[in-house]
């Protein structure tokens, strides 16, 4: 099947600054702290968060608006403080934001380590597989075989964004690196190794 037919899950956003805001706090952790000493706690987020500093604080402000009556975070003032976090369906956007930018870097020389990703996805979970089968695609992953796939540059970082994004458990999806695999040439071509 083709990842078109899943495209939900890679939704683009509605607008960059919804985009800026969800991966701000996504890669902020668990909880956002904002102390609140203006009448307004958004000059406070401009001046934690300097890339919103490009749109009007009246649009950052209806942005959190928006984002909080969309279920998507949670703000809770207390103390003269805000506190500011991701509800559940908030991090899997904001996730999907950083899985559209996903890119694996190659390096100027080759370590000789090739990267083994193993997945045994259940059936009820087959749109999952699919999009995952996607990724890889996307990532340029050689499919060794029908379940396990192979990149030669360093890609830990990014398989676990996968598997935390599409919520995979460690029975569900492996990550090995070897260097002896026997005959290599297939690979080596696909990935350009040959000198």
């Amino acid at each position: 099947m083709k990842l078109a037919k899943y495209k939900y899950y890679f939704r683009k956003p509605k607008s960059e600054i919804t985009k800026d805001v969800l991966s701000w706090l996504f890669l902020a952790g668990a909880m956002v702290v904002i102390t609140e000493v203006s009448p307004s706690f958004i000059a406070n987020i401009l001046l934690e968060y300097q890339k919103l500093k490009k749109y009007p604080k009246k649009r950052v402000a209806s942005t959190f608006s928006y984002l909080r009556k969309r279920g998507l975070l949670n703000m809770e003032q207390k103390d003269h403080q805000v506190y500011i976090s991701l509800t559940d369906e908030g991090r899997r956007k904001a996730g999907m934001f950083q899985i559209n930018s996903l890119g694996i870097r190659r390096p100027n020389k080759w370590d000789g380590n090739w990267r083994f990703l193993l997945f045994d996805i259940k059936e009820k979970r087959r749109p999952y597989r699919e999009a995952l089968r996607g990724m890889l695609k996307q990532l340029h992953f050689y499919p060794f075989q029908k379940s396990v796939w192979v990149h030669a540059f360093d890609c830990r970082a990014e398989v676990e964004l996968l598997k935390d994004f599409f919520g995979l458990s460690e029975d569900e999806l492996r990550f090995l690196i070897t260097q002896d695999i026997g005959n290599e040439d297939k690979l080596k071509h696909f990935f350009h190794l040959f000198d």
